[in-house]
């Protein structure tokens, strides 16, 4: 998968939720920190949104605003009238967020436009169709159409905060240097990439490429590279049973000692007991 594809799912987990909300006049509510990423919608009238340490912002209808961290905020209708809104949420893993959420705003206003983020708008589109229109299939489509939405959700932060001076996953992606080996390093993780190399697959030396790749990405490139495998490890032992030798070769480890050092040293437990571990957290969640 992509870039962007990858850090999603690494984090995702559960299934989203969303709700079609009226609000009267007058109407307010505190929202409590959650565990994932809310966002809201206004499709009739006008809300404030308020987040903890953050300036309020208002919301005409067709904006949006995302909290990728779940913090706390307020919302009110602060029109003389009825207002409407999506509110949506995300259930994310926080224990080991990927860096290119981290590199995201707490609160984000996305303003709409007719040429402004039209994924976005269409995606928002196809969500309120579905919650108006209680159509056939409707438990299958919207968790479906919800995913696409926090894809486009997040590609719409990353685009409004790239400018002149901006640095960060949001010009990462966009540039073709660094894009090139940030993919070559998520499809082919196993192989056995070195700083030089990366650098001769993006097009530059190896000293020029550590420079851009470390100022834009904020980490060095053998540095991202050992925290993606690691991470591609512990997806394979939470949803496999193949054995630790075959994931520690899939992960780019030469050896299954190598392997077993470096992901205790990651995550705190050997591979094996934490295969056991979320092997017992899905078996209660599906008899729960």
């Amino acid at each position: 998968m992509d870039v962007l594809s990858d850090a999603i799912s690494t984090m995702r987990v559960g299934r989203p939720s969303v709700s079609l909300t009226t609000a009267d006049p007058s109407w307010s509510t505190e929202v409590e920190i959650f565990g994932g990423a809310r966002f809201y919608v206004v499709t009739t009238g006008g809300m404030q949104v308020t987040g903890a340490d953050e300036p309020a912002v208002t919301l005409a209808a067709g904006d949006a605003v995302l909290f990728p961290y779940g913090t706390a905020h307020t919302l009110a209708n602060v029109t003389d009238g009825t207002a409407r809104f999506l509110a949506g949420a995300y259930r994310l893993d926080q224990v080991r967020p990927h860096p290119l959420f981290q590199n995201l705003p707490a609160l984000v206003r996305l303003l709409a436009g007719a040429d402004r983020h039209r994924g976005l708008q269409a995606s928002i589109d196809l969500v309120r169709g579905e919650l108006d229109e209680q159509m056939y299939g409707r438990d299958l489509a919207l968790p479906a159409l919800l995913d696409v939405l926090l894809v486009h959700l997040v590609r719409a932060c990353l685009a409004d905060s790239a400018g002149p001076q901006a640095t960060g996953w949001c010009v990462a992606l966009d540039d073709k240097v660094i894009a090139r080996s940030l993919r070559a390093v998520h499809e082919h993780p196993a192989d056995p990439w070195t700083v030089e190399s990366l650098g001769a697959h993006a097009g530059l030396s190896r000293a020029a490429f550590a420079r851009r790749f470390t100022a834009m990405v904020g980490q060095p490139p053998l540095t991202y590279l050992t925290w993606w495998r690691l991470t591609t490890a512990a997806r394979l032992l939470q949803a496999t049973d193949i054995p630790l030798s075959a994931v520690a070769q899939r992960s780019g480890y030469g050896s299954a000692y190598a392997f077993a050092n470096a992901f205790k040293r990651e995550y705190g437990i050997s591979a094996g007991r934490y295969r056991q571990q979320h092997r017992t957290d899905r078996r209660h969640s599906s008899e729960g």
